[in-house]
């Protein structure tokens, strides 16, 4: 069995039409420690979504499914969370924020987090 990832989805849903749903369901179902942050409270497959940004510790990598405008309130917090990767999913890319991710010596990658997992990926 692969080690857990810690993971952040961060811009989480309670739709299950958008990825972000989908990437918090396929990550439990593949045995993922996982944490949501999202406007709306809700849950999703026993995932509480957190609308105030907490202090996580230990995250791997953080997915994103906000708009690259949306980022830029976010950009400390994020950085703040010192996590092994940041996952740009399509429609995410921001490269203002690459640069600083790059400063800071945090991995990125453009991909999608749901590609990743069902091709053995992440």
């Amino acid at each position: 069995m692969k080690k857990s990832k810690k993971t952040l989805v961060f811009g989480a849903s309670t739709n299950p039409s958008r990825y972000s749903y989908l990437a918090i369901e396929r990550l439990v179902a593949n045995g993922h420690e996982v944490k949501a942050f999202g406007i709306r409270e809700g849950e999703v497959h026993g995932v509480k979504i957190d609308t105030d940004l907490k202090p996580y510790a230990d995250i791997d990598t953080i997915t994103l499914y906000i708009n690259p405008t949306r980022q830029k309130d976010y950009y400390d917090y994020l950085v703040s969370l010192q996590p092994k990767r940041i996952i740009f999913n399509p429609g995410t890319e921001n490269p203002e924020f690459f640069q600083r991710l790059q400063n800071q010596n945090i991995y990125y990658e453009v991909a999608c987090n749901l590609v990743m997992l069902s091709t053995n990926q992440y």
